[in-house]
């Protein structure tokens, strides 16, 4: 892939960023060399981003060619919407109370560099801004109000607003993101680029390690160069054809946020957004098999005014659950209507509404992971010993225990529960889930719908082996390659 620094006519900057070309704004919009569907990464240093000047049409078309660009248009619309600004620049707040507590002013302006600030104290923030907002130089102004600093504008600055105090900084800090990025110099030998977003850090990920390589490896055999994101790298999703995330996904979260701007740049992405949204609420969920017509547990969508028929309906001992619980966490059970109102009243200072069940014991769960609209594994999980769930959990909130799991043949699956799976399924999207159902008798029942389900070595993919892996990312292979031939023949 080749970089290219497109710059306003007659702009200043300096040319000897080692592995980068320079070329000027209306050479790249009118030369013909530029208008091939060749491998650049096009970072648009151009004066204005306004809607219709010179830098957006150089954003515009680039997407068009398929080359990746810095910013995009996604990106250049944010900047222009203070909602926007305001809504994802909420991730600051923490950081920006901490960094500018000692201020004397109660105004501040901070450039951005490429992720990058002169001085080092400020750089979480400016790495925390370049994140959210990936535009190669950008300046930002913060005022503070009864007490609490807040960012007040951002907008991208122009390499003629540049101090010439600050130039050889500017000039350090794009030759470190340009060595820094190795999928800028390599992903010569497939077609494709995917990146996997994973956090060495989560306690409970929803694949171990050895999947992932596993994952990898497939990505290889089927056409894609892979790098794995971290959750800082927010910034560099546009350099990449698909996104594949591997950490456990929330709304109010960087992994909605990734799938949100992968979307936007016109990447394939598993977990998409809207799929993030729909299967993380568990209201929505019941809404939606009820209007379908699959089966659930009996259900009561409960609000502060419906406790007293939320206990008569559903008896006793019932399930209560937050709607976005994951994990077995957010997830009780109410023996007594003591109980019951005990945690519905704690629950409600989180949610304005909840979701309450009646309670079916069963040795064990279906899980049947669905991508696509088919069948991808089937899995059963035993609930842990001496417990009602699979997980059981102390009173920190940590497992203590997980139940068995294993992997029957798909035809000893009862055709019951992978119908309303694939129904409930359905209902979410057409991307990877994991559909967890429970059968009593002749009683087949879903109890939810995850996006991001687990898959991890040993367990998921016991029937399959490396063929589970292969399926998985030859569906994100088939879907980019169909986007970019779609966006060719238009």
């Amino acid at each position: 892939m080749i970089a290219l620094l497109v710059v306003d006519a007659n702009a200043p900057w300096p040319r000897e960023v080692p592995g980068v070309a320079v070329v000027s704004a209306r050479d790249y919009l009118t030369e013909a060399e530029y208008a091939t569907p060749r491998k650049y990464a096009v970072f648009n240093f151009c004066r204005s981003y306004r809607y219709q000047s010179v830098g957006y049409y150089v954003s515009l078309l680039a997407a068009a060619r398929q080359h990746r660009a810095m910013p995009s248009v996604g990106t250049m619309q944010d900047l222009r919407q203070p909602s926007v600004v305001r809504i994802l620049s909420s991730d600051l707040d923490a950081l920006l109370q901490k960094a500018l507590a000692t201020l004397r002013s109660d105004e501040f302006t901070l450039s951005v560099y490429f992720g990058r600030n002169l001085a080092k104290k400020y750089e979480r923030i400016a790495r925390t801004l370049f994140g959210l907002f990936p535009a190669p130089l950008l300046r930002a102004k913060f005022q503070r109000e009864d007490g609490r600093w807040r960012l007040t504008s951002l907008r991208p600055i122009g390499t003629r607003e540049i101090p010439d105090s600050h130039r050889a900084f500017v000039l350090e800090s794009a030759a470190k993101h340009f060595e820094g990025r190795p999928p800028v110099k390599r992903r010569r030998r497939r077609p494709y680029d995917l990146a996997i977003l994973v956090n060495p850090d989560e306690a409970e990920p929803p694949s171990d390690e050895k999947a992932l390589g596993r994952f990898e490896r497939a990505a290889h055999s089927v056409g894609f160069e892979t790098e794995r994101l971290r959750p800082g790298d927010l910034g560099h999703v546009g350099e990449f054809d698909a996104l594949f995330i591997r950490e456990t996904t929330r709304v109010n979260h960087h992994t909605y946020r990734f799938a949100r701007r992968a979307a936007a740049e016109g990447l394939v992405v598993i977990d998409d957004p809207d799929s993030i949204v729909r299967a993380a609420n568990k209201v929505f969920l019941a809404e939606a098999l009820r209007r379908v017509g699959v089966a659930a547990p009996e259900t009561v969508v409960v609000h502060r005014d419906n406790l007293d028929e939320a206990c008569r309906q559903l008896g006793f001992p019932c399930i209560l659950k937050l709607p976005d619980s994951a994990f077995s966490m957010g997830v009780v059970r109410c023996d007594d209507e003591e109980a019951f109102r005990a945690r519905a009243n704690e629950f409600l200072e989180e949610s304005e509404l909840l979701v309450a069940q009646e309670f079916l014991p069963t040795d064990f769960d279906w899980r049947v992971g669905v991508l696509d609209g088919k069948v991808l594994y089937v899995s059963r999980y035993y609930m842990a010993r001496s417990h009602w769930q699979i997980i059981s959990r102390d009173a920190t909130g940590r497992v203590s225990r997980y139940g068995r799991a294993d992997c029957p043949a798909l035809e000893d699956v009862p055709k019951s529960v992978l119908r309303a799976a694939l129904r409930a399924a359905a209902t979410i999207g057409d991307g990877l889930y994991g559909v967890d159902l429970k059968q009593k008798g002749r009683r087949t029942v879903v109890i939810e719908v995850n996006d991001n389900p687990s898959i991890d070595a040993g367990f998921e993919d016991k029937r399959l082996g490396t063929e589970l892996y292969r399926r998985v990312m030859q569906v994100l292979f088939d879907r980019v390659d169909r986007h970019k031939k779609e966006a060719y023949a238009r």
